[in-house]
């Protein structure tokens, strides 16, 4: 971990530094509250080490302005005044912990033990939370795509960067699955990966789940929350479809990444965060600049490095390997053996043109693995879209109808919410509704 000794006596710091570098810790040290802050600024830390009396200032007022700057770092009070009073009041404004003076290599090995398994359990929740609603088989991200294997490259030289990532690609192409396999190549890997969803909450909501709140900031806030932000700190922050991120919370993440401040929901205070960002959207956001929707400079700033995921149709090489990874995860759910597809099956896939990409391709294999009744999925075990014969080409034989029918049902497949699908179909979204109701 990295420590910051906070301590006006050069002995005690001399002392507790060899101690600390001996368990194999990273270490700083300051002599003052100025220091020990501009210090916090300017580096992430994981543990301060603060005396409760710095020649005139008070240890527990330093501890308030300590966690203000890194609300993620765990204090712990150091002092030779140690009472029952100050230790409850010391852990009353937010300190981990409580040592005296002097104090044992031992004593501060199990003092750090205590962070480190409360750390890890922090994160484990943290990773936890951003798994649910999206549990599914582990995706070998190799590719025989020349164009899907150029954008791992990329992707894997700049995980080990500390630069913003936008990851391009239309919906359930495997952003998120990529982004998450960054960060487990990254620097950061020990830290949290928290994923937020941007078009799944109201503005409100939103900005409350990624900044956090302050009890009272609106109706129904019972208690304070940390946010998203404070669970990534030191960690990765994976913003999903970012495109529909509105333009009030558009400033507030653009002063996060620039001066890495924010404010939770209510309160006025700055708070710090070091985060990494990595977004995701299926939208073309230089369009939405344009059109004033999306902030230049927040584009720009999250632009730094660009990657675009091609849709499973340009990938048909790697559709037999996929379909399988995913046959054996949900065959082993479902409780069925299941071993492979049929050639039929398999060229079906092939010819399907996947408008909802991984995400379709799991759903019609769960279906398939659920109704089929041998050791292999036939082509007659497919949707109906997929089958043999089924799909409708420009320039083929079939209505308007069917055209327009195939259309709405493809938008409707790769967009999150049917507003943005009748915003792409150029159309009311009361009209797509009653479209929907006929198909």
């Amino acid at each position: 971990m990295r420590i910051l000794i906070v301590d006006d006596e050069k002995n005690i710091r001399r002392t507790l530094t060899v101690a600390l570098e001996s368990m194999e810790h990273e270490v700083s040290s300051a002599t003052n509250s100025a220091l020990a802050l501009a210090e916090l600024k300017a580096h992430p830390y994981d543990v301060v080490l603060l005396d409760l009396r710095l020649s005139q200032e008070s240890g527990l007022n330093v501890l308030e302005e300590i966690l203000q700057v890194a609300p993620r770092v765990s204090v712990v009070m150091v002092t030779a005044y140690a009472s029952v009073e100050t230790a409850v009041e010391a852990m009353r404004r937010g300190a981990f912990d409580y040592l005296p003076k002097p104090c044992t290599p031992d004593q501060v090995r199990q003092v750090l033990g205590r962070i480190e398994k409360t750390r890890k359990l922090e994160r484990r929740v943290a990773e936890l939370e951003s798994r649910l609603g999206t549990e599914g088989p582990e995706i070998d991200l190799t590719s025989q795509s020349p164009t899907m294997q150029k954008a791992l490259d990329v992707a894997f030289k700049a995980a080990g960067s500390e630069a913003t990532v936008l990851l391009l690609g239309e919906s359930g192409t495997g952003k998120s699955v990529l982004a998450r396999a960054m960060h487990q190549r990254s620097p950061r890997r020990t830290g949290a990966f928290v994923t937020v969803s941007c078009p799944s909450l109201s503005r409100e909501l939103l900005e409350s789940d990624l900044f956090g709140h302050v009890k009272g900031a609106f109706t129904g806030a019972v208690a304070d929350t940390q946010g998203k932000v404070a669970a990534a700190d030191g960690g990765t922050l994976f913003l999903d479809e970012i495109g529909e991120l509105p333009l009030e919370i558009q400033a507030k993440l653009l002063r996060l990444l620039q001066e890495r401040e924010y404010e939770r929901v209510g309160e006025t205070k700055p708070r710090r965060a070091n985060v990494r960002v990595i977004s995701a959207t299926n939208r073309d956001l230089t369009q939405a600049v344009a059109a004033g929707k999306f902030r230049e400079d927040l584009f720009y700033r999250l632009n730094v490095i660009s990657l675009r995921l091609p849709p499973l149709r340009e990938r048909v090489n790697d559709i037999e390997r996929l379909a399988m990874i995913h046959l054996r995860f949900l065959a082993g759910h479902s409780g069925k053996d299941v071993q492979g597809f049929s050639s039929e099956a398999l060229e079906a896939m092939r010819q399907y043109a996947w408008p909802g990409n991984l995400r379709e391709m799991r759903n019609i294999i769960e279906r398939a693995a659920i109704l089929c009744s041998g050791e292999s999925i036939e082509a007659s075990d497919l949707a109906d879209s997929i089958q043999p014969g089924s799909e409708i080409r420009l320039g083929g034989k079939f209505t308007l109808e069917q055209i327009e029918a195939e259309h709405i049902r493809r938008v409707v497949a790769n967009t999150r919410t049917l507003d943005e699908a009748a915003e792409v179909l150029g159309i009311d979204p009361a009209t797509l509704y009653r479209k929907r109701k006929k198909l």
